[in-house]
């Protein structure tokens, strides 16, 4: 199984799921190019595109095949066009909360909208992505949350940690810039020939509408909503996600 996060999270953002589904898989937790711990390229590409390289990269150099791909938000998008690219390597895919729709983090709350507008805003924005003051960073990730204690304050010093690194708010602007390709890659979802679970919160920022696209895309994908959990299912519900990948194993 291979973990795929989201937008200005790492490989820490699946902590509480993995000791749950690692009897059953052998698990890999990626951190996605110049996010986390990996390498940050000057003048990289965190398009859509760029990204998906990434997570091929890993299949074919480690030669992973039966995987069964899971992503949230970006990660969703990520696991899903990666499966069209890969089907000969991809037995599965679990796609929770694609991140897939204009607004996305700006539907959550105020406050992101002003901070994630300042980020892309020309001449200010790599003096905005640069200061995260905690309690910033944690109010805009709690707004992908009904259960707000969900966000642990040891997980949320260790992305402060990591937005610390040289270079990292360049990659989290580029990220934000790069938002319209993830929108562009549902043009792929048609071609993924694996088994595919489309998983929502009931309260994630996606509309109804957002998620019958999607359906429509994936005729065939089995879909399950899951009650009072927000965008971050991986942290505020890794039981129930837990359930689900074992289910299929």
């Amino acid at each position: 199984m291979v973990l795929l996060h989201t937008v200005r999270t790492q490989a820490e953002h699946f902590r509480s799921l993995i000791p749950l589904i690692a009897d059953q898989y052998t698990v890999y937790a990626l951190d996605l190019p110049g996010m986390g711990y990996s390498e940050i390229m000057p003048g990289a590409s965190y398009d859509e595109p760029a990204m998906r390289a990434g997570v091929k990269r890993l299949l074919t150099e480690l030669d992973l095949h039966d995987v069964t791909l899971v992503g949230e938000s970006m990660g969703a998008v990520l696991a899903l066009t990666t499966a069209a690219d890969l089907p000969e390597r991809v037995r599965r895919v679990v796609a929770v909360n694609t991140y897939d729709f204009r607004g996305g983090i700006a539907r959550s709350s105020l406050l992101a909208r002003v901070v994630v507008g300042g980020v892309l805003t020309p001449g200010v924005g790599p003096v905005v992505a640069g200061v995260e003051p905690k309690a910033v960073v944690r109010r805009i990730l709690q707004g992908g949350l009904v259960d707000r204690t969900a966000l642990r304050e040891d997980y949320l010093d260790e992305l402060l940690q990591v937005g610390r690194r040289p270079g990292y708010a360049s990659v989290a602007r580029a990220v934000y810039q790069s938002l319209p390709s993830l929108i562009a890659a549902r043009s792929r979802y048609p071609e993924v020939k694996a088994p595919v679970h489309l998983v929502y919160g009931e309260k994630d920022w996606s509309r109804p509408s957002d998620r019958q696209a999607d359906k429509e895309l994936l005729p065939t994908a089995d879909f399950t909503q899951v009650p009072g959990a927000g965008h971050f299912i991986a942290l505020e519900r890794p039981d129930l996600l837990a359930d689900l990948l074992n289910a299929v194993a």
